[in-house]
């Protein structure tokens, strides 16, 4: 049986959620690759060794926040998908990746930025080509029902609207003057009438 370990502290007090926050900063601004234990430990006062207190390895935090953010986008999803119609989990699938993005924005930045460069990387990009064949399916299974158009390839349309989706990251700021539920409704607006039959 599993046991949960109360969070461990190192000298100036962080816990592991902290530390974690801090890491993905640090790997959005330099970038994965680029950044050391060194740097990791530097940024927050810490010695290495007090840093190895809470993760093994730069590995196991980059795991830890890719995680974060695909576990967070699967599970809107899966919630979508419990509406009874194809129209409402469409919409629900959206509406639940916009607050993904909005909630953890850091964490869906690393992601959008990885280059597969370890199997770490190569497993979330799966994971997300996972996660695209099925908002792919929902598009074409609304396409099928008459709900959206369907001149424009299914999977191109879960391109163009996940671009759209994503670019989230790089304007939003979490406290400013755009709420994150509104922004999602908004998303709705442009991402589906656009594609409604005409």
């Amino acid at each position: 049986m599993a046991t949960t370990r109360a969070p461990r502290r190192g000298r100036p007090g962080y816990t592991r959620d902290q530390v974690l926050q801090v890491a993905v900063d640090v790997f959005n601004q330099q970038g994965y690759d680029a950044t050391s234990v060194a740097d990791l430990a530097g940024r927050l006062g810490l010695t290495k060794s007090a840093l190895y207190h809470h993760f093994d390895s730069k590995e196991q935090l980059l795991e830890l926040a890719l995680d974060s953010a695909l576990g967070g986008l699967e599970g809107a999803l899966d919630e979508a998908m419990q509406h009874s119609t194809v129209a409402e989990q469409l919409s629900e699938g959206i509406r639940g990746a916009v607050q993904v993005l909005t909630a953890r924005q850091a964490e869906v930045t690393l992601l959008l930025r990885l280059r597969g460069n370890s199997a770490i990387e190569l497993a979330a990009l799966q994971r997300r080509r996972t996660f695209d064949q099925r908002v792919a399916a929902l598009v074409r299974q609304a396409q099928a029902e008459g709900l959206l158009r369907d001149d424009i390839d299914a999977g191109t349309t879960t391109r163009l609207v996940f671009g759209m989706i994503n670019s989230i990251v790089e304007w939003y700021r979490t406290g400013g003057s755009i709420d994150p539920d509104r922004l999602a409704d908004e998303v709705l607006t442009v991402a589906l009438d656009g594609l409604r039959p005409r």
